[in-house]
C-alpha cells in the first residue's frame, strides 16, 4: 500500500517512521520545506517524497497540517486524490474540518475520514517525531453519516497495526465538546499558571506538581490560536466551568471556612478516585 503523508512535523513526522517501523508500506513525505523531506529522506522515514502528482497513487493521505492549511489543502487538491482512495486529517478540532471539506471530497469521489492521534508532545517539528509517539494511544475517529463504514474499518485496523493502543469513534460534535475538557483547558491553564511572577522564583522550591502542572504551556501558539478559536464555544463552556470552581476554592480560603474547603477538595480528590477507578 502507499501512503503519502502531507505535513512533516512532529505528527506527520511520526506516522512516517511509525509506519516505517511496523509496516511494509511505501511512505511517500510532502512538505513545503525541501530541508524537511530531505531530512526525513535521510534518517529513512519516508521512501520518496510526495507532491501535488502522487496524490493520485496514494491509497491513503493523512493530511498533518494546522487546522486552516488542512481545509485549504483538501479542497484545493480535491480531484488529485485517487478516486476511491481514503483520506483522513489529524487536526485537534473536527467539527470544523468536517463540515468544510466533507461533502466536496464526497462529490469528488474520496472517502474522507475525520480523525485525531491522541498524542503530542511539548517539542514541534521534524526533529521532534519519533515512531513510538503513538504507542498505545488512542486513535479518535469522527465519521458522519455519508462517511464509507469500510473506510472507518480500513483505519482502524491500520491505527492499531503502528501502534495506537485503542480506535474510538464519536461524532464532530462530540469529539469537540469532550477535547475542550481534555485537552484545550490544560493548555489554557499552564500557558496561564505559568506567569505568575512567584514562579520566576521557584528555582528548589518545586518538583513534580510544577512540571506536571506547565509542560504543555510550551506549545506553539500559531497552532493553539487557531485550535481553540475554531472550538470557540465548547472551550469557552471548560473555561467559565474552571473559574467557577475556583471561585469556591477562593471564597472559602478568603472566609476562612474550613468545612466548605475541606468538602470542596474531598469532592475533587472523590472524582480523581473515581477517575483512576474507571481508566485502570
Amino acid at each position: 500500500m502507499v501512503i503519502q503523508i502531507v505535513g512533516l512535523g512532529l505528527i506527520g513526522g511520526s506516522f512516517c517512521k511509525a509506519i516505517r517501523r511496523s509496516t511494509d508500506h511505501t511512505v511517500l513525505g510532502m512538505d513545503i520545506s525541501t530541508k524537511t523531506v530531505q531530512q526525513a529522506l535521510r534518517e529513512g522515514a519516508i521512501h520518496a517524497e510526495g507532491t501535488a502528482a502522487t496524490l493520485k497513487t496514494a491509497d491513503l493521505v493523512i493530511v498533518c497540517l494546522y487546522p486552516e492549511q488542512t481545509i485549504s489543502f483538501l479542497l484545493e487538491h480535491r480531484e488529485d486524490f485517487r478516486k476511491g482512495g481514503i483520506v483522513c486529517d489529524a487536526c485537534g478540532v473536527k467539527t470544523a474540518v468536517v463540515d468544510a471539506v466533507s461533502g466536496s471530497l464526497d462529490r469528488s469521489g474520496v472517502r474522507f475520514v475525520g480523525c485525531h492521534p491522541m498524542a503530542g508532545r511539548e517539542l514541534s517539528g521534524f526533529g521532534a517525531s519519533k515512531a513510538d509517539l503513538y504507542d498505545g494511544a488512542s486513535f479518535i475517529l469522527t465519521p458522519i453519516a455519508e462517511t464509507d463504514p469500510d473506510a472507518i474499518a480500513f483505519l482502524e485496523e491500520f491505527a492499531r497495526s503502528i501502534g495506537f493502543g485503542q480506535t474510538v469513534t464519536a461524532s464532530p460534535t462530540q469529539h469537540d465538546r469532550i477535547i475542550a475538557a481534555t485537552s484545550q483547558l490544560a493548555h489554557v491553564v499552564s500557558n496561564a499558571y505559568i506567569k505568575s511572577p512567584t514562579l520566576r522564583e521557584q528555582a528548589g522550591f518545586s518538583a513534580g506538581s510544577y512540571l506536571d502542572l506547565t509542560r504543555v504551556a510550551k506549545l506553539s501558539e500559531e497552532m493553539w490560536t487557531s485550535l481553540f478559536l475554531l472550538n470557540k464555544d465548547p472551550l469557552l463552556f471548560e473555561i467559565d466551568t474552571i473559574i467557577e470552581n475556583l471561585k469556591q476554592y477562593r471564597d472559602a480560603i478568603a472566609a476562612g471556612d474550613a468545612d466548605t474547603l475541606r468538602n470542596i477538595l474531598r469532592e475533587g480528590r472523590e472524582l480523581k478516585e473515581a477517575d483512576l477507578q474507571t481508566n485502570r
